[in-house]
């Protein structure tokens, strides 16, 4: 416990957004960081236990940080985060399309909202065993790689059709 009390003190003294808006706010209340960011993860945790609009909330968790990541991936210049974040992307994709088809299902489940955000955040963590990364190697790539042909040949077709049909429009509208 010691060890994970440690990482957590390291990790809110880290340089950047986070450790400066912490460090400001506890320059202004006089309590710790730790305090702080503990309490904020709690009430959060309890919120989207309880409160009203917690889907929303659980949204914005999901995508303003990955968002604000994502634009400042594409303008460095490095490719590793861009990689990253569109495999967040990838999983963050097909979890809501699934989300779509069992949200009848899923919204009975108790916290329902506290554990999508949790994977949500496990997603976008930067660690080796991130989420989207783990999700991307063992189940969206092994399938994409035993698929793709077929589904570039249905999306080939399905695009020869959607042209075909947009010109058979297009003259008749001309002939009228």
């Amino acid at each position: 416990m010691d060890s994970l009390q440690r990482r957590w003190q390291a990790f809110l003294e880290q340089p950047g957004w986070l450790g400066d808006l912490l460090g400001n706010l506890e320059a202004r209340t006089g309590l710790q960081r730790q305090h702080l960011a503990t309490g904020t993860v709690a009430f959060l945790g309890l919120y989207l236990m309880f409160g009203y609009g917690a889907s929303l909330l659980c949204n914005l968790i999901g995508f303003v940080y990955p968002a604000y990541a994502s634009i400042r991936a594409i303008e460095s210049s490095t490719k590793e985060d861009d990689t990253t974040w569109l495999t967040y992307w990838v999983v963050y994709g097909l979890f809501s399309v699934a989300e779509f088809f069992s949200d009848t299902f899923l919204y009975w489940f108790p916290f329902y909202y506290a554990g999508k955000s949790l994977f949500l955040v496990w997603c976008m963590v930067p660690v080796s065993w991130n989420g989207s990364q783990v999700i991307y190697r063992q189940v969206i790539r092994p399938w994409f790689l035993r698929h793709h042909q077929t589904v570039d040949s249905v999306l080939n077709d399905l695009g020869g059709r959607a042209a075909a049909a947009s010109k058979e429009v297009l003259q008749s509208l001309a002939n009228s």
